[in-house]
C-alpha cells in the first residue's frame, strides 16, 4: 500500500516554450511544444515517488487521449492508479502553459473539463487508512473534505497544498495537519498584512500541527505555534518554474515519510523545488533523493 496518497487536480498540460510573451494580436514562433502531466496533488505525488516514496492517486480520469496520457504518466513514474476511476464521454482537466525564457515565468489558461466528482468507496477509504499522509489541494472539494475527516479518524496526516481560494475552503482547512499555503492564499484568506501574521492567524483559526507559507523567490516561513522560522530558496539556474510549488508540496510529504522534522522538510522541499526548475517539465525534472542530498551538502545543509 502507498505511504502517501492524494486527492486533487490531475491536469493534461501543453507546455509552450517561447522566447518572450508576445503582444496581443501578433504571431510568435514557439521554441518547443510538449505534453506533460500537471496538477498540484498529481504532480506532488510524482515528486514524492521520484524521491523514493510509495504513492497513489485517488481520482477520476477520462478515457480520451488526455486521460490515457495522464494514466500512462502516473505509471511511468511509479504512482499507483488502482484507485482511479475511468469515465467515458467526458472531458479531462486540461491547460495550455506559456513559459517565457525572458522572464522565467509562466502563464496558464485552463479548462477544468466535465468529469463527475470523485466518490469515495471502500477501497479508496482503505487506501487512506493504510497511508501515512493524505495530500489534498482544494480540488474535488467534497471528496477531499470527506477523506480528510476519515483520515483523522484512522490516524493519517492531512497535508493541504493551499493554492486557490476556493469556495468552502475553510471546510478543508479545518481538517488539515500540515498546512502549506502560498503567501497570496495566506494573506487573502486571513486578511493579514504580511505572511508572518497570516501564518499566526491560520494557526489560531484551524490549529494544524504546522503552517508553512511559501514565498516564491524569497523562500518562506514556518510557524509551529511557538515561533516563526524562515527557510531559504536554494540557488538554481531557472529554465522552467512551472509546477515548482506542486513539487515543493510533494517533497514535503516525502520528507515527512522519511521522518524529517518540519524545518528539515522546509529545507528539503526548497532544494528539490530549486533543482526541478533547472530542467523543463514539472515531473521529469524532479531529482532523485541522492541528487538532492548532494546538492544540499554543496550548499551548506546536511540532511
Amino acid at each position: 500500500m502507498s505511504k502517501i496518497v492524494g486527492i486533487g487536480a490531475c491536469v493534461m498540460d501543453t507546455l509552450i516554450n517561447v522566447p518572450y510573451y508576445p503582444k496581443e494580436d501578433t504571431k510568435l514562433r514557439a521554441v518547443s511544444v510538449k505534453p506533460a502531466g500537471g496538477g498540484p496533488v498529481a504532480t506532488g505525488l510524482v515528486a514524492a515517488a521520484r524521491l523514493g516514496e510509495e504513492t497513489g492517486f485517488i481520482g477520476v480520469l477520462s478515457d480520451d487521449a488526455s486521460g490515457d496520457f495522464l494514466l500512462g504518466d502516473f505509471k511511468k513514474y511509479g504512482v499507483d492508479t488502482a484507485n482511479v476511476d475511468i469515465k467515458s464521454d467526458h472531458r479531462a482537466f486540461t491547460s495550455v502553459i506559456w513559459l517565457s525564457a525572458e522572464t522565467t515565468s509562466r502563464t496558464c489558461v485552463f479548462d477544468k473539463g466535465d468529469l463527475p466528482p470523485l466518490v469515495l468507496d471502500g477501497t479508496k477509504r482503505a487506501a487512506i487508512e493504510n497511508a501515512e499522509i493524505l495530500m489534498v489541494d482544494g480540488n474535488e472539494m467534497d471528496a477531499a473534505v470527506e477523506a480528510a475527516r476519515y483520515a483523522h479518524e484512522v490516524g493519517t496526516k492531512v497535508l493541504y497544498d493551499c493554492g486557490g481560494l476556493y469556495d468552502g475552503v475553510e471546510r478543508l482547512l479545518a481538517h488539515t495537519d500540515i498546512m502549506i499555503p502560498s503567501e497570496e492564499f495566506a494573506m487573502g484568506h486571513t486578511g493579514a498584512d504580511n505572511a508572518e501574521e497570516a501564518a499566526r492567524r491560520l494557526y489560531e483559526l484551524y490549529r494544524p500541527q504546522v503552517v508553512v507559507v511559501t514565498q516564491g523567490k524569497r523562500g518562506g516561513i514556518m510557524f509551529d505555534g511557538e515561533k516563526i522560522v524562515s527557510y531559504p530558496i536554494y540557488p538554481a539556474k531557472v529554465l522552467d518554474s512551472n509546477g515548482s510549488g506542486d513539487v515543493f508540496h510533494g517533497a514535503f510529504a516525502a520528507g515527512l515519510a522519511k521522518g524529517f522534522d518540519f524545518l528539515k522538510c522546509c529545507h528539503f522541499s526548497s532544494a528539490v523545488s530549486a533543482l526541478k526548475c533547472t530542467g523543463v517539465g514539472a515531473r521529469e525534472s524532479v531529482p532523485d533523493f541522492d541528487t538532492v542530498k548532494k546538492y544540499m551538502k554543496e550548499n551548506g545543509y546536511e540532511l
